[in-house]
């Protein structure tokens, strides 16, 4: 029962384990793994911001653990190609550069990131992974094996360490029928698991669904169903990495007769990635371009497009507000949004659905309980990969601390000793020996805010000032002093925005200047020399009269001119 028995407990080996993002959290996966002299990096994912974090697009981690320890990084390995797993890898290659071990979807991905950045020299760092071969990376031997997940090509990792042996599952589910044939490779497991293995890290994102997550096949017998109730244009929504998704989909519309026409910057590239790879088998012909959609009848159209979680700039929700300057929807469109909100995201999916319902389409999203399957395993799927690979410790990963919380209770109801796991939190090190389990610091960890129209990093005071304006307003004060009388000059100008209501606006300019005159007349005359104490004074006395009214604290700008 207990194969990790076999470990050599005289073993002096050890390695640390150190998220730097993806725990607390649903995304912006990120960890380190590290021995005395070596380290590998694995996975370098985004995450979405919340709607406190205005004019942000994406999150990356915080990068400085890695410049702490960039002498002994051998390599970064990426077990698939979702954004929450590639996401910041151009804006880490922007800063550090290492080797990139991967499977060539998730490279050619990578390149596509990495074009878009001006950093397309940077795939001399590339090394394409055959799975199922273990690779020499520093101290380490890393074996890539096949995982089913809602994107082909995905990997677990099996990792030979000093201490003993680590499996790390990744993103997962296991699907008996996948579309492309390409099953787990559950024997590598069980033939790791046999042979003794020290700690698993898991997936915890499903892991309070009971029971089994469906296969990626059944989506295909609503698309079925779909396809034939629809009588006019069919618009099909998901995620653009969800290839086996969109396959299906575009498989339907093929039978059906339609002409497939696919719209969205990242639709579009990741359908021509998978197709110049091989992995989508359909024939050129079947393909149209935006612009020839008029010239066939609506039930020869099928739309493949972006925007399922309701992006204000995506495609779909720019046909959604009529402002798309080729697709205009009919009350004859049949509109299938196959995905479920992300975490944070239902405000926009409602947005959106309540704005495709005013356009008269006829919208296929949650009515149909197969429409969308997740990716992750529910917890029967967790317990078979506990008992396959029976580890003496368990690291459950990828997640907030809920959901690992209730993966751990899995993992005990599985064998797992509960004094061999521990719950983690982003940039908490957890040293792995044959003999123990222990967290040992905390490491710096955070996110860097990212503007997606420039590409550009937005500094953490410009956020908090955005925050503050959006919460509390700002008010602005332009004054005219006398030295000789020490009163105001003429009228101060005196604006707010985000304070109080226009038809306010002159009542609070009078008890502002008020306010001043009766300051400038209790003030030192030698204080009035100096432009920063009259202004420090002024954000002072006008700070603490909004305090007391308003229960605010509004940014507060004076400029001063002394005469």
């Amino acid at each position: 029962m207990h194969p990790w028995k076999q470990i050599d407990i005289a073993s002096k080996g050890k390695v640390r384990f150190t998220p730097l993002g993806g725990l607390g959290e649903i995304g912006g996966n990120m960890a380190v793994l590290e021995t005395e002299n070596s380290a590998i990096i694995i996975d370098v994912g985004m995450s979405f911001p919340d709607e406190t974090m205005h004019g942000v697009d994406i999150l990356v981690p915080d990068f400085s653990y890695l410049h702490a320890i960039k002498n002994k990084i051998k390599a970064i390995v990426i077990t698939h190609g979702h954004e929450d797993h590639i996401g910041a890898m151009p804006y880490l290659f922007k800063e550090l550069k290492f080797p990139i071990y991967a499977t060539p979807l998730a490279l050619a991905m990578i390149e596509n990131k990495f074009n878009e950045h001006g950093l397309k020299a940077d795939t001399k760092y590339f090394n394409f992974i055959t799975k199922r071969k273990q690779y020499d990376i520093g101290e380490f031997k890393v074996e890539f094996m096949h995982m089913t997940h809602s994107i082909i090509d995905a990997c677990s990792l099996a990792i030979e360490t000093p201490a003993g042996t680590l499996v790390h599952t990744a993103d997962f589910k296991i699907d008996h029928t996948p579309i492309d044939g390409y099953t787990t490779d559950l024997q590598r497991f069980a033939h790791y698991g046999a042979k003794g293995v020290l700690c698993l890290f898991s997936d915890s994102t499903n892991s309070h669904n009971q029971g089994f997550t469906k296969s990626e096949a059944v989506v295909g017998k609503t698309f079925d169903t779909l396809f034939s109730l629809a009588k006019g244009r069919v618009i099909m929504s998901t995620f653009s990495s969800n290839v086996h998704r969109i396959y299906q989909a575009m498989e339907r519309g093929v039978k059906a007769g339609r002409k497939i026409c696919v719209i969205g910057r990242s639709m579009e590239r990741n359908v021509e990635t998978t197709r110049a790879l091989g992995y989508v088998d359909i024939d050129d012909k079947h393909f149209i371009e935006v612009h020839e959609v008029p010239k066939y009848a609506d039930h020869e159209i099928l739309i493949v497009t972006t925007g399922s979680q309701g992006e204000t700039m995506a495609a779909l929700n720019r046909m959604a507000t009529d402002e798309h300057r080729h697709i205009k929807l009919k009350p004859s469109d049949t509109v299938i949004i196959s995905a479920s909100a992300i975490p944070g995201n239902e405000a926009s999916v409602s947005k959106l659905m309540n704005l495709l319902i005013k356009a008269g389409v006829t919208v296929r999203y949650k009515e149909f309980g197969d429409i969308h399957v997740s990716g992750h395993a529910a917890q029967e799927e967790q317990k078979l990969i506990l008992r396959l690979v029976q580890p003496k410790f368990f690291l459950p990963v990828h997640g907030e601390y809920n959901h690992i919380a209730q993966h751990a209770k899995t993992a005990v109801s599985c064998g797992v000793d509960e004094r061999n796991i521990l719950l983690m939190s982003d940039g908490d090190q957890v040293e792995i020996t044959p003999k123990y389990l222990k967290k040992v610091k905390t490491v710096k960890t955070g996110k860097t805010y990212i503007d997606n129209q420039n590409n550009m990093t937005i500094e953490n005071d410009v956020v908090l000032d955005r925050q503050k304006l959006a919460e509390d307003g700002i008010i602005t004060v332009v004054a005219q002093i006398a030295q000789s009388n020490q009163k105001i000059v003429g009228k101060p100008i005196i604006y707010t925005h985000g304070l109080v209501a226009d038809k306010d606006d002159k009542k609070f300019a009078k008890e502002i200047e008020a306010l001043l005159e009766t300051m400038l007349l209790h003030m030192k005359p030698d204080a009035l020399k100096d432009h920063r104490i009259i202004e420090n004074e002024i954000r002072s006395t006008i700070r603490k009269h909004v305090v007391r009214t308003k229960k605010r604290y509004p940014l507060i700008i004076p400029t001063i001119f002394i005469v």
